[in-house]
């Protein structure tokens, strides 16, 4: 037998555990056929009935999914069709139609070579009635009746022809939708590539661009204390020293803090209290504060606290927040941390009355490297940016200048 293709239709997860509208459409087609049958026949009346369930289980069961199951399904129909037009009347059945639906179904399944073979089965079977009626029952045909038999199978043959038509259009259209999507993802993974690439570019242009000044001291630095004037003052070769030391301090920050933005975040949602992620900060923060006699106040609504998040991950972009906030802000005013809830997402304000962003800034802040600090970075609000994404997220910045600054996160309540 040809190769069978993919079913043209495909149903969503799920779909095949619950009543359908078809369901309820072969409940009435079998009702509507048993309540006007022509004369009682309690084969028919078995018979009737079992089609009917068979078409509404069929989808439901595994079995009939993969190309075998589908054979099977064919013959098991071709079976049913067989034994209710055998128990009325044979070739004069009033339900010789039923074999309509083995020839539809394998047009809508299968490629031209099974179609024509079921067609062709589906019509020998039916018209191997006619010799037995004659045989057994001394069934004697009208006259025209064998034009009628010719229509019929005709009709069969055209009925699935068109039917299997439609059903290579549908296929043909969605393989060409598929087709396409495979491109954009290929397209859309190419432009990844090459966000990733110019990226990397960026970072690296940064990266090298901070460690020239530091790389400049130590040099300095050293051509001094190849000197033979600082040889012979143990002050100057002191500082020196002091320099090349400090200098080698903030080269390690540096690249460590690079090293942290680069690597890929694994993270580990938990259910967890917010609340304990605040307190914690507060305290890594707290000499910061208290050196610059700021106020650190947190209001947290209790249906808001408790959600899954990476406790770690949200610690170090809480801490990044509240450390910019405390450094933006005068002497004696506050820093807030607020969390609300809002239906399936959770919102995280840290707010300072600082002298604000300049609107010219703030689509910049969230990239590597863009700091307005004379001993800024710059990637801490980049690594914040790239914590809340790995949660899928967002963050907003909210400023006025000479009033303060708010970011807000908005983070989903389950992971």
């Amino acid at each position: 037998m040809p190769s069978i293709p993919e079913p043209s239709t495909e149903q969503a997860p799920g779909a095949r555990h619950f009543i359908q509208a078809q369901d309820f459409a072969w409940l009435i087609f079998a009702t509507v056929l048993l309540l006007t049958a022509p004369e009682t026949n309690y084969d028919a009346l078995i018979l009737l009935p079992l089609i009917a369930a068979f078409q509404i289980v069929e989808p439901r069961l595994p079995l009939f999914s993969s190309p075998r199951g589908q054979v099977w399904s064919i013959v098991l129909k071709l079976i049913f069709s067989t034994l209710l037009v055998g128990f009325t009347h044979g070739i004069d059945s009033y339900y010789y139609s039923i074999f309509l639906i083995p020839v539809v179904s394998a047009a809508t399944t299968f490629s031209i070579g099974p179609v024509l073979l079921v067609t062709v089965l589906a019509s020998a079977i039916y018209l191997s009635f006619l010799p037995i009626g004659v045989a057994l029952w001394k069934f004697e045909p009208l006259e025209g009746f064998y034009s009628i038999l010719v229509l019929r199978v005709s009709f069969w043959a055209i009925v699935s022809f068109v039917v299997f038509e439609q059903a290579r259009a549908k296929r043909i259209e969605m393989q060409r939708t598929r087709n396409a999507l495979e491109r954009l993802v290929e397209t859309q993974d190419s432009l990844r590539r090459s966000e990733r690439l110019a990226a990397l570019g960026q970072l690296t242009a940064g990266l090298a661009h901070e460690l020239r000044n530091p790389l400049g001291t130590i040099r300095a630095s050293a051509e001094m204390l190849n000197k033979k004037a600082a040889r012979d003052k143990p002050e100057v070769m002191s500082e020196m020293a002091g320099y090349i030391q400090s200098e080698v301090d903030r080269m390690n920050s540096l690249i460590t803090s690079f090293l942290n933005f680069a690597r890929p975040l694994q993270v580990h949602p938990a259910e967890a209290d917010f609340r304990t992620v605040i307190a914690d900060v507060f305290k890594q923060q707290a000499q910061l504060a208290r050196s610059r006699n700021i106020s650190l106040i947190d209001d947290v609504a209790p249906n808001a606290a408790v959600f899954q998040f990476d406790a770690d991950l949200m610690k170090v972009a809480l801490s990044n927040l509240v450390q910019n906030a405390i450094q933006a802000s005068a002497e004696g005013q506050q820093v807030k941390v607020e969390v609300c809830s809002t239906g399936s997402k959770v919102l995280l304000r840290v707010s300072d009355h600082g002298s604000g962003i300049s609107p010219q800034h703030l689509e910049s802040i969230f990239n590597p490297f863009f700091t307005t600090k004379a001993q800024g970075v710059g990637l801490g609000l980049a690594i914040v940016a790239k914590i809340v994404d790995e949660h899928r997220g967002a963050i907003q910045p909210f400023s006025e200048l000479g009033k303060g600054t708010t970011f807000e996160i908005a983070l989903p309540m389950a992971a």
